[in-house]
């Protein structure tokens, strides 16, 4: 653990519980995209399989529950109490191409040939796109609130703590290596730059968040 990784942790934590809080005060999920979240679900899943069959941490025993919890609640959130307020006509990126893709390359370029690696692969190829139709959704409208404004951004700035954090184990420890996540992870922050220079020319200057229909 160094101060990179408990960073971008926090940051992780801190873009849930601003997107359930958010959820929550206004009771509605307008401008959220359910397939996003849906497929948060599936990586948590999928990657926390040995959440019973191996120990690391209580740290990191926490934080695979509360993953695998909370974004199976925010799901949840939206598909029951607050149904009514989730617009399906705005979410529309076909998903399964996603799944479908991140399971090809899984296959083809996993961490190790094992039923549980493979998974956990798909995992991290599946989070480096997870974002696309949240993102899709917010293009498609055109602007979004602040608060799904500071979700996304913490979102993205996680997964780009997590590439310092890398660069700084490459460099401190020996035989440090991991080409799976660190090539799912440059795509995934590489998605978020558009969104990243708005947020930061717009949000912090205190104006609406708008981005190019």
């Amino acid at each position: 653990m160094n101060i990179f990784r408990l960073a971008a942790d926090l940051l992780h934590l801190g873009s849930i519980f601003i997107l359930i809080a958010r959820l929550r005060q206004t009771k509605s999920c307008a401008g959220i995209s359910l397939k996003t979240q849906a497929l948060y679900v599936l990586v948590f899943a999928t990657r926390y399989l040995d959440l019973f069959l191996s120990f690391v941490s209580v740290y990191n025993t926490l934080m695979k529950i509360f993953f695998l919890a909370s974004s199976a609640y925010i799901v949840y959130l939206m598909v029951t109490p607050l149904k009514p307020t989730y617009d399906k006509a705005l979410d529309t990126l076909r998903v399964e191409y996603l799944i479908v893709g991140a399971a090809a390359f899984a296959l083809l370029f996993p961490h190790k040939y094992t039923v549980l690696e493979v998974l956990w692969s798909f995992s991290i190829y599946l989070e480096a796109v997870a974002i696309m139709p949240q993102l899709l959704q917010m293009t498609r409208t055109g602007e979004a609130d602040n608060i799904t404004s500071h979700y996304v951004f913490a979102l993205g700035g996680y997964r780009a703590l997590y590439i310092i954090n890398w660069i700084y184990r490459y460099y401190t420890e020996d035989k440090y290596s991991d080409y799976v996540a660190w090539v799912a992870g440059v795509v995934q922050t590489v998605l978020y730059g558009d969104f990243f220079y708005i947020y930061f020319t717009r949000i912090l200057k205190g104006k609406t968040f708008k981005l190019p229909v």
